[in-house]
């Protein structure tokens, strides 16, 4: 898959002592206990996508400042590294093609950017020299050397770029994916759902929208169809996600639906969106779910692995179970520090002619339970 992120290298990111030239397949399911580093695992792909919109500074700081980011502390830790490693990103490019960082602590507990490069096809290229935020978006428009086509800057800011994290945990009444958005809001789903009404609005009339209201009908039967009703609130026109159910012209609204409900309709509208992010990252997607919706969510990301990359942390035996284990990332704790192991068939296969792989995982065959160090 042109673009996709090959291979991963962190060195001293939070609970991440040392991951060098990690592997990533098309689908990337992450399985381990509560604190095995998962959720540090995800945030690398939040920085990144901040420092693409110079927003860097102000993650960290917003986050507890730089040295809660240095595994175990400045003191054992005084730099943090960095390598992402595509596929090729470019027709005219021959080989694959990477970008790489280097982050310092400051005495106010903020990060120096002190080296950032980009490597093409014959050798890395600085991106100058030390900095508080990345050069990322500065390089967007870069050309190659001849002028003939874009360069290595412009195709890993556009991966990076369109990377995106979705985390639809905060379903609450006051949570924003029930709340009204202006319709110009529909350019990409935000990470929060916080425009999926003007989202769903602006490609009513795709085959994208039947897919994805097929797909909740599977989940959620007494669903007819969106509504999606413009209202003009002051100088701005709003919409919300109100909806029909079947055999009713009542017009439900957003706080008609179950956290689980809505969650879902947030999960397949990302999945099936028209234009896919990069890298599709979703946090725990599972939760709220029936386990029939689990079954009909999985074939969606499935689905969406044929045509991006997607990243999947789940704490989900029933998940898990209806994924191929060659998809399996177990992350675990060893002396403090995040372990990475992707499984592989042969590994299992015995087992499996009796267990499925949630199973498997269960009865700790597959490790990523607690560990007691």
């Amino acid at each position: 898959m042109k673009g996709a992120l090959e291979k991963i290298t962190v060195k001293g990111f939070k609970s991440i002592a040392h991951l060098d030239g990690f592997q990533l397949g098309n689908l990337n399911v992450m399985i381990g206990a509560n604190g095995s580093g998962k959720s540090n695992f995800l945030q690398i792909f939040h920085m990144l996508m901040a420092m693409t919109q110079k927003n860097f500074s102000k993650f960290i700081l917003e986050r507890g400042g730089a040295d809660d980011f240095l595994f175990n502390g400045p003191k054992v830790t005084p730099r943090i590294d960095m390598q992402f490693d595509f596929t090729s990103l470019s027709s005219f490019a021959s080989g694959p093609n990477s970008y790489k960082l280097e982050l310092i602590p400051t005495v106010n507990e903020k990060f120096l950017i002190s080296e950032e490069r980009k490597y093409t096809s014959t050798s890395w290229r600085s991106y100058g020299g030390p900095s508080e935020e990345s050069r990322l978006y500065d390089e967007r428009d870069e050309k190659s050397y001849d002028g003939r086509c874009n360069g290595v800057g412009y195709f890993v800011y556009e991966a990076i770029s369109r990377w995106m994290v979705y985390h639809f945990h905060d379903t609450s009444a006051s949570s924003p994916m029930r709340r009204s958005e202006i319709v110009e809001d529909h350019h990409k789903l935000r990470g929060d759902a916080s425009n999926i009404a003007p989202f769903l609005l602006h490609m009513k009339s795709t085959d994208c929208y039947k897919k994805i209201v097929d797909s909740i009908r599977l989940v959620m039967p007494f669903f007819d169809d969106f509504r999606l009703d413009v209202q003009k609130l002051g100088e701005a026109e709003k919409v919300r996600l109100s909806w029909n159910q079947k055999g009713s012209d009542f017009p439900m609204q957003p706080y008609h639906l179950s956290d689980g409900a809505i969650r879902f309709i947030c999960l397949a509208t990302a999945l099936l969106q028209p234009t896919l992010p990069s890298i599709i990252i979703i946090d725990e997607p599972e939760l709220g779910l029936h386990p029939a919706a689990i079954v009909v969510l999985a074939e969606l990301i499935q689905h969406a692995a044929q045509r991006t990359q997607v990243i999947v942390a789940t704490q989900s035996p029933a998940l898990v179970d209806q994924f191929g284990i060659e998809d399996v990332i177990v992350m675990s704790r060893e002396d403090g520090a995040s372990t990475f192991q992707r499984l592989g068939k042969d590994d299992f296969l015995v087992w499996l002619e009796d267990y499925s792989v949630g199973e498997l995982w269960t009865k700790n065959v597959i490790a990523g339970g607690p560990v007691y160090e």
